[in-house]
């Protein structure tokens, strides 16, 4: 009776230690790995492809050079009368009429600097003169209203044998004054435009092929005198320039 209780307790003694076994042996067994799953994969880089503007679709367009200088020079005439000759100047020794006399026009153009100065002077020192001058004939003017139309005893219009200039005189020559005044600022004006039209069109010309080979060509030939129904031929002489 013992001994079958003991043999029932052994066998579950090894049952019970043939299933620790295997379930230690289960646990230390590695699973097999997903080689699809740990395997690294780099993205791979894709170009994007190139966006193209409207820049990039339009042929670039051609720049006149002519149109930029004249541009520029009538900009710094505006700013400084007289800038722009001088930039003009400057494109006479930029080398592209390399082998051609330009002293003529390099002394041309420094005159034209020297004569838009010039005008200046001169229409300033007319400006201050007129000016002077009307501020006299005003002034002589208002002291004859002001005392019964006699004339200044101090002012410069008594003559040397006593008598008096007329006030019809003095106001005629103070209406001549302020329209002195007024001319030369309109003066003025006209010298600031010459000024700013000289520059754009000697900047304009510098581009042009403005060479020696001028020909012309006469040839005689025939035109209509009659402008109505017939036709009347008159002998004429037609007259080619090339240049």
């Amino acid at each position: 009776m013992h001994f079958n209780k003991l043999l029932i307790l052994v066998c579950l003694f090894t049952f019970f230690l043939v299933n620790q076994a295997s379930a230690q042996v289960e646990d230390t067994v590695s699973k097999a790995t997903d080689t699809l799953k740990s395997r690294n994969y780099r993205p791979m880089k894709v170009d994007s492809p190139k966006v193209m503007t409207r820049r990039d679709s339009v042929k670039s367009k051609y720049v006149n050079p002519g149109k930029v200088a004249g541009r520029k020079a009538v900009l710094k005439s505006l700013i400084l009368p007289g800038l722009g000759q001088i930039y003009n100047l400057q494109l006479l020794n930029d080398g592209s009429r390399a082998g051609k006399n330009l002293t003529f026009q390099r002394i041309y153009t420094i005159g034209k600097i020297g004569a838009i100065y010039g005008g200046f002077t001169v229409l300033t020192l007319s400006y201050i003169e007129s000016s002077k001058q009307y501020d006299l004939y005003l002034k002589e003017l208002q002291y004859r209203n002001n005392n019964g139309g006699k004339a200044d005893p101090n002012g410069p219009f008594i003559k040397a044998d006593g008598s008096e200039f007329s006030t019809s005189g003095i106001t005629t020559g103070k209406d001549t004054y302020r329209r002195n005044k007024q001319i030369v600022l309109f003066s003025y004006g006209l010298v600031y435009i010459a000024n700013v039209v000289d520059a754009y069109v000697a900047a304009r010309l510098h581009f042009f092929n403005i060479d020696d080979k001028l020909s012309f060509r006469a040839v005689p030939t025939l035109i209509n005198s009659n402008s109505m129904y017939s036709f009347r031929a008159m002998p004429a002489l037609k007259l080619s320039l090339t240049f």
